[in-house]
C-alpha cells in the first residue's frame, strides 16, 4: 500500500464552513427556490461568469454583470453583489479543521490548500498553515480542472498516489479521484476528520 504523503484541503465547506449555506438562505429570504443559484452557475458551466470569476478572468463588475444576466435567463433578478457580500461576511474558520492542520504538518506530512476563490475575496488568512496554497483566480485553472490538482501536487513534490484531497463538492472530488488520489468528501467535518484521521494514522480528534 503506498504511504500518504500529503493532504490537499479545500476552504469553502471544510477548512471553512460551507458558502453553501449563505447561499441557501440567501435564496429563501429572496423568495427563490433552493438551488437556483447553483443550477444557474451549473448551467453556465466553465465559461460562465462564476468560473471566469474564480480563474480571474473578469474583472468583479463584469462577473457581477454577466451572473445577473445567466440569471435573467431563468427569470430570476438576482442581486449578484448583495449575494456575494453575504458570502464574504459569512467566512468563518473551522478551529477543529485547522487544527488538524496543524497536527498533520506535526507528524510530518505536506499540506496544501487548494480553493476556487476571487481577487480581493474578503476571508481569514489561513496562508501560514499550510506549506502551499494554491489559488484558482492566480493560476488561472479551478476546481475540478486537472491542472489545479497537477500543480498542488508538483509544489509538494508527491505522485496523486500519495495524496489524499479532501473538499465537500463531488465534482471536484471526482477529478481527484480519477488522478489516482484518496478522496474525502466532507459533509460533516467531525466524521471527515475522523476519516482522515484513520487513513493516516494520526489522531485528529
Amino acid at each position: 500500500m503506498t504511504r500518504i504523503r500529503a493532504v490537499l484541503f479545500d476552504l469553502g465547506g471544510v477548512i471553512f464552513e460551507s458558502p453553501l449555506h449563505t447561499i441557501a438562505s440567501f435564496e429563501a429570504e429572496r423568495g427563490l427556490a433552493a438551488g437556483t443559484v447553483g443550477r444557474i452557475v451549473t448551467e453556465a458551466g466553465g465559461e460562465g461568469a462564476w468560473a471566469r470569476h474564480e480563474r480571474g478572468e473578469i474583472s468583479t463588475e463584469a462577473f457581477e454583470r454577466g451572473l445577473r444576466d445567466e440569471a435573467r435567463r431563468f427569470g430570476v433578478d438576482l442581486d449578484v453583489a448583495g449575494m456575494m457580500r453575504r458570502i464574504e461576511a459569512d467566512v468563518a474558520i473551522r478551529p477543529r479543521m485547522l487544527a488538524a492542520v496543524g497536527r498533520l504538518r506535526d507528524e510530518g506530512f505536506s499540506v496544501a490548500a487548494v480553493t476556487n476563490n476571487w481577487k480581493g475575496l474578503n476571508a481569514p488568512s489561513v496562508a501560514g498553515h499550510f506549506d502551499v496554497v494554491v489559488e484558482s483566480y492566480l493560476e488561472g485553472v479551478r476546481k475540478p480542472e486537472p491542472a489545479i490538482y497537477r500543480i498542488t501536487l508538483a509544489r509538494l513534490g508527491v505522485a496523486p498516489r500519495q495524496a489524499v484531497m479532501l473538499d465537500d463538492i463531488g465534482a471536484n472530488l471526482k477529478t481527484a479521484l480519477k488522478m489516482g488520489m484518496t478522496t474525502i468528501k466532507v459533509t460533516d467535518p467531525l466524521d471527515a476528520l475522523e476519516e482522515l484521521g484513520a487513513l493516516v494514522g494520526v489522531r485528529l480528534l
